[in-house]
This record gives structure tokens, C-alpha cells and sequence, in this order.
């Protein structure tokens, strides 16, 4: 098969691999439909992150079954299905808690599995794992774009507004105009926030904000408001009790706990970088400010979503600006990379 290879510092190649094939009774193998590039992605292909060269590389499937175990029970050959970034079973004491990304089987998509930027991967743990998207929906292009998100930054977008704690009526700050971000601002007007201030360094990714429901935006950098942390707390009147950091850095992180009021809390889901020299908790310390969140459980929320999809409730297809086919990936890094494109759907 078909597969995208991690060969280095800004070096994607899709090249020939072993198609991965049923190894235990409880796996599954998806031939794959739709597939994205992740913020997450950029880290290794900028050098910022280590990654064995070469490596298969991707973790957001959706396709068809092609072929189950036989201690499969959930899905058949057939089904249209899509996988959260992780592989987790469903059964042990953290799946049952609803932290899958801890589970105790867990596993992710490269390696033997076929890394989900290419034409197949093995589901292990299927029953756990795989979420099946119902019949009539299954072949209906514009639903499937909108359910796509949900391997990813729409289930951790909307864990950091869990974790936030945001709720009906609510007033909440989202720092990051990415795709999390974006999908953070969704997620907050579905938990009934009457307010959400969106901060990002991008005029056009706030304007899908705005789409998105953010009632105001808050344009920092070079060209926008020098003192962004200020400025969100005069306009918050002090501060937000829930704030949702949706990037990693520590500027990020610096700018959730300023725009914080006391007693508030800071639900964080961006994968940490930039951190080298610590994190100052003082901010946090000195206002009670609660620090929750992490790496996103998507599969916890999966169903709870996919209802809100199938029943146009919910749509995030538009973090997808840009598509590539499989063998123009190298493109889609290099247009993420260079914020040409919010996130880039692939087509195997």
C-alpha cells in the first residue's frame, strides 16, 4: 500500500509499505477513506519534536472495514467507521473512567498499524475503538467531512471546555485560532456559554470563529492589540472564569492564566512545546486559578458528538480549508506549516 513516511525535518514522502493485516481476534482492518494533518504533525516536521526516521505518520482515520477478527462484534465488514487518535480497548479501569487516552492496552497508528496517512490501517481492539457511523449516513460526503473531526481537535476542543468547566450562560476566553481552537469555541456555545471571547493571531481563523459563535475576537500580534492580556480582562470585566487553551506554548498558557479571574480555571489540551525553561505557576498560584485538562479522551466524547452531527447540530467542517490527495500530501504539510491552511483533509 500507499502510506506517508516521516523521513526527517520538513521531509514527507509517500512510499510503498507492507499493508498491515488481522494479527489477533479483536482487530480490524479499514481501508481509509479520509484522513487529515494535525497541528500536532508539524512538531516532528518542523525538527521540533523527535520521531525515528523513517516512520509512518498520521492518527485520524475514517474508512471502510474490510476484514474483522473473530471477537469482533461492533462493526462488520462494510461499515463506515472512524477512530479516535488513540487505540484504546473499552474495557479497562481507565476506559471505563472515561480516560481512554490512559488506557492500560492502549496503542497508536503507526508502526505495524500503518500510520493513518495512508491507504490502510489495523484497528487493534476494534470493539473499543472503532466508532460506526450509521448506514444512511455512511456515503453522504458532506456529513462525513463534518464527522471527520471528531478523531481529533473537535473531542479535544471540546475537552477543554469540559475541563474549563464551562456551562449554560457562561462566560468563557478561547486562546488559539487553530483547529482545536475553533473546535474550542464550538464546543463552549454547544455547553451553553452565553459568552465566548476568541484570541488568535489570525484575522481570517477569527472570522470562523465568529461563524463558529464567538461573540467578540481579539486580534493579537503584530498586527493587532499589543496588550492582549489586558485588553481580554477589561473586557471581561476582570477576567473569565473558564478559559480554554487550545496551542501548546507557553505563550499560550502565559496569556489562559493572565486572562484567568480568580478562582477561575484554565482547561488546557494543546500539546506543551516551548516549555524547556518551566512553566511559571505564579499566575495560577496567586489567583486559585485551576489548571485541568490534557491530552483529550476524544473517544469518551465520540457518540455524544456524532449524535449532534448526524442530527445537524454540529458542524466543523470548515477547519477544513484545503485538500489534497494522498500523494500530495508533502503540499498539505508544507500549507499548514506555512498558515496557508487551518487543517488539510487527505484523501487517500
Amino acid at each position: 500500500m500507499r502510506a506517508a513516511i516521516y523521513h526527517g525535518e520538513r521531509d514527507i514522502r509517500v512510499d510503498d509499505v507492507d499493508r498491515p493485516e488481522i494479527e489477533n481476534p479483536g482487530d480490524a482492518l479499514v481501508r481509509v477513506t479520509h484522513t487529515c494533518v494535525c497541528g500536532s504533525d508539524l512538531w516532528p516536521y518542523r525538527g521540533e519534536d523527535d520521531r525515528d526516521t523513517p516512520s509512518r505518520i498520521g492518527h485520524e482515520p475514517m474508512g471502510i472495514v474490510e476484514e474483522v477478527g473473530e471477537d469482533v462484534t461492533s462493526v462488520e465488514p462494510g461499515d463506515r467507521v472512524f477512530a479516535p487518535f488513540v487505540v484504546s480497548c473499552g474495557e479497562c479501569e481507565f476506559c471505563r473512567r472515561g480516560l481512554h487516552t490512559s488506557c492500560v492496552n492502549g496503542d497508536g497508528w503507526g508502526g505495524d498499524n500503518g500510520g493513518a496517512q495512508g491507504e490502510y490501517v489495523r484497528s487493534p481492539h476494534a470493539d473499543g475503538t472503532l466508532v460506526r457511523i450509521p448506514d444512511r449516513h455512511a456515503d453522504d460526503e458532506d456529513t462525513l467531512r463534518s464527522v471527520l473531526p471528531l478523531t481529533d481537535v473537535m473531542g479535544t476542543g471540546h475537552h477543554a471546555a469540559v475541563s474549563a468547566g464551562v456551562g449554560e450562560g457562561d462566560t468563557c476566553v478561547v486562546v488559539g485560532d487553530g483547529a482545536v481552537g475553533l473546535c474550542g469555541v464550538l464546543a463552549a456555545k454547544r455547553l451553553g456559554a452565553s459568552r465566548v471571547v476568541a484570541v488568535g493571531h489570525h484575522e481570517d481563523r477569527l472570522d470562523i470563529a465568529e461563524e463558529f459563535g464567538a461573540t467578540e475576537t481579539v486580534l493579537g500580534g503584530s498586527e493587532g492589540v499589543d496588550d492582549v492580556v489586558g485588553h481580554v480582562t477589561d473586557l471581561t470585566h476582570g477576567g473569565a472564569e473558564h478559559v480554554l487553551e487550545c496551542v501548546g506554548a507557553a505563550s499560550a498558557m502565559e496569556t489562559a492564566a493572565g486572562v484567568a479571574r480568580p478562582g477561575g480555571t484554565v482547561g488546557y489540551v494543546g500539546v506543551p512545546h516551548g516549555l524547556d525553561e518551566g512553566l511559571d505557576l505564579f499566575d495560577f498560584f496567586g489567583d486559585n486559578v485551576t489548571l485541568a485538562g490534557g491530552v483529550a479522551p476524544v473517544r469518551a466524547y465520540a457518540d455524544e458528538l456524532l449524535a449532534d452531527v448526524l442530527q445537524g447540530t454540529l458542524d466543523p467542517s470548515p477547519i477544513f480549508d484545503k485538500t489534497v490527495s494522498l500523494e500530495d500530501i508533502a503540499e498539505g504539510y508544507r500549507a499548514m506549516d506555512e498558515r496557508e491552511a487551518i487543517k488539510v483533509l487527505v484523501k487517500p
